[in-house]
């Protein structure tokens, strides 16, 4: 049955309002004492744990239903969140665009981590004429840097961390630029910097019910609150996670 009140299936709804729960909790402007966005971490993976092809490729995971609980989300946060080789792979527009209009639906500002500027001048991001990507990376100003800078990037140079960007340099940038929630969609390995640097409040996992092989996802680690509905033939999981 569809409520009244957002158009939504119901089943959708109450993945929302746990989502927006969290969110509201911490919203407001950031202070020095609490200077870090909100993080919500997001990804589809097959029922074998694949995120991926092997080599990196996108797979088409997500049914109807639970792709546009996708964009219902990217619209409930400030900005989006993704690695340099999700950038490479999928070429990504990071918007919001299963949503009903009118009204347009709010647009989260794109980021990307990308510590030696990789980042290919044809992509689909930089033709974005509403948003421009947001880039962190660690490499000394040069020609790449100014050049992506002049196709309307923001670069931010961070320190680098274990294992890639120092995502604590990273979080304050963003909550200094006035972000309050970030939602971070993949790939794989920048989720898992995430969550074992302790920075994500919740997640949402959609899984489908393929049982293709291939890149694996992040383990799903145990969740303080759960909640699993069910989305056409996927499951959709949400739940909190230990601060």
């Amino acid at each position: 049955m569809t409520p009244p009140e957002t158009g939504f299936p119901a089943f959708e709804d109450r993945i929302m309002a746990a989502v927006l729960g969290v969110l509201g909790m911490r919203r407001g402007p950031r202070t020095r004492r609490d200077p870090l966005p909100v993080v919500t971490l997001s990804w589809a993976q097959s029922a074998s744990g694949a995120i991926a092809r092997e080599d990196g490729t996108p797979l088409l995971l997500s049914g109807p239903e639970s792709m546009t609980l996708t964009h219902r989300l990217r619209a409930a946060h400030d900005a989006i969140l993704v690695g340099i080789q999700t950038v490479l792979n999928d070429d990504p527009l990071l918007s919001v665009r299963l949503l009903p209009s009118p009204p347009p639906p709010p647009q989260p500002q794109p980021a990307v981590l990308d510590s030696h500027l990789r980042f290919p001048p044809g992509a689909r991001l930089l033709a974005r004429q509403d948003r421009k990507p947001w880039i962190f990376h660690s490499e000394a100003s040069g020609e790449k840097a100014d050049a992506l800078q002049e196709r309307g990037a923001r670069l931010f140079r961070v320190s680098r961390g274990p294992g890639g960007l120092d995502l604590y340099e990273v979080l304050q940038s963003l909550g200094a630029a006035g972000i309050s929630s970030l939602m971070v969609e993949g790939g794989g390995r920048v989720l898992r910097a995430f969550m074992s640097a302790g920075f994500a409040e919740q997640v949402v996992v959609t899984v489908s019910p393929s049982t293709v092989h291939g890149m694996p996802g992040p383990d799903l680690p145990g969740l303080v609150e759960s909640l699993t509905e069910a989305y056409g033939a996927d499951s959709v999981t949400w739940g909190t996670l230990n601060p």
